[in-house]
C-alpha cells in the first residue's frame, strides 16, 4: 500500500515510517522544512514538500495515495496560546484530505487525544464509545468519523496525553522533567490523584498500522496501555530521576509552577482500550509509563550540556 503521513518526521511518525515499511508497505512523508525531508529520506521514505496549509497539496496526495495516516498537528501555534486556531487548521486539512478519499473504500486514519473525555467529567474510565458533539479537535474527530458515510475507511486514534519512549523530545514528559528542574521539585496539585493514561511510542505505531490495514470504518480507537496513572506517581518517579522532591501544589499556584500544562495537569482521565484491542488485535508491548521512567533516557535527554 501507498501510504500518504502527515506529520511522518515527528515523534509517532518517526516511528510509523520504519513500522510501515517492514511491513511491506512504500511512504510519503509530508516535510515542511530541509531538516524533515532529509529524515524522511534517510528513513527510506518518499518526500512530499508541503505543510498542512496547502490544502490543494494534501488532496493530490491523499488521491495518489493509497491509504492516508493524518498525524501532523500546529503543536508549536496550540502552546502559544492559539490551541483554537491550530485546531481550526486540524480540521481544514481533515475535510481536504476526506473530499479526495470520498468515494474510494480507502483507509484514513486520523489522531485524536483522550483528554477530550476529560471535558465532559466522565466519573468513570473512559471508552471508544464516548463522544462528544463537538470542540476544538473535536470536530475534526468527528469529521473523520463522517467519513465513514462517504465511502472512506476511516478511523480515528485518540492518543494518551503521555506518548513515552527514548523517540519524545518535546511531549509532556519532557516537559514536566524541565519544569521540575528549573523549579527544583516535580510538582502535583493537591493530592495528585487524578489519572493519566499513556502508551509507548512503539505500540501507538504499531496501532496506526493496524488501524490502516484493517480497522472498520467509523472506528474511534485508543492508543492506551497504562489505563491510569495517577499524576502524583508520575511526579514522584520525575523526582526521583531528577533527585528532586516530589511536591504538592495548590490549584492557585499551578500556573506559575507548570505553565501551559497547568490544567492537564488536573485532569482525570482514566482510559479503557479494550474494545480497541479487539477490533484491531492490538497488544502493547512495550515498557509502561514509570517503567520507561525509571530507564533514566529521558533524564540523559533533559540534562543541561555542562551537565553530562
Amino acid at each position: 500500500m501507498r501510504v500518504f503521513i502527515t506529520g511522518a518526521s515527528g515523534h509517532i511518525g518517526s516511528a510509523l515510517v520504519p513500522e510501515l515499511l517492514a511491513a511491506g508497505h512504500q511512504v510519503i512523508g509530508l516535510a515542511r522544512s530541509d531538516a524533515s525531508a532529509a529524515a524522511l529520506a534517510a528513513a527510506g521514505a518518499t518526500v512530499r514538500r508541503g505543510d498542512l496549509d496547502d490544502l490543494a497539496g494534501l488532496r493530490e496526495a491523499a488521491t495518489a495515495a493509497d491509504g492516508v495516516i493524518h498525524l501532523a498537528f500546529k503543536h508549536d501555534q496550540a502552546f502559544t496560546g492559539d490551541y483554537a486556531g491550530a485546531a481550526a487548521a486540524d480540521l481544514r486539512a481533515v475535510e481536504a484530505i476526506g473530499a479526495a478519499l470520498e468515494g474510494s473504500g480507502k483507509p484514513f486514519v486520523g489522531t485524536s487525544g483522550t483528554l477530550v473525555l476529560a471535558r465532559i467529567a466522565l466519573g468513570r474510565t473512559g471508552t471508544e464509545q464516548d463522544r462528544l458533539d463537538g470542540g476544538p479537535r473535536v470536530d475534526a474527530e468527528n469529521a473523520v468519523i463522517a467519513m465513514a458515510d462517504r465511502g472512506v475507511r476511516s478511523s480515528v486514534i485518540r492518543l494518551a496525553p503521555t506518548v513515552h519512549s527514548p523517540l519524545d523530545r518535546h511531549g509532556f514528559v519532557p516537559t514536566l522533567i524541565g519544569m521540575a528542574r528549573a523549579h527544583g521539585a516535580a510538582a502535583y496539585v493537591g493530592d495528585g490523584s487524578n489519572r493519566w493514561p499513556a502508551v509507548h511510542t512503539l505500540d501507538a505505531a504499531r496501532l496506526y498500522r493496524l488501524a490502516l490495514e484493517g480497522a472498520p470504518a467509523g472506528s474511534r480507537l485508543h492508543g492506551v496501555a497504562d489505563e491510569g496513572i495517577a499524576f502524583r506517581e508520575i511526579a514522584e518517579a520525575i523526582g526521583r530521576g531528577l533527585g528532586v522532591p516530589a511536591v504538592s501544589i495548590t490549584a492557585e499556584d499551578a500556573a506559575q509552577r507548570l505553565g501551559f500544562l497547568a490544567a492537564f495537569a488536573q485532569l482525570d482521565n482514566p482510559t479503557s482500550s479494550a474494545r480497541t484491542r479487539t477490533l484491531v488485535n492490538w497488544q502493547p508491548r512495550h515498557p509502561g509509563l514509570l517503567a520507561d521512567l525509571a530507564e533514566r533516557h529521558y533524564f540523559e535527554l533533559s540534562e543541561p550540556a555542562h551537565a553530562r
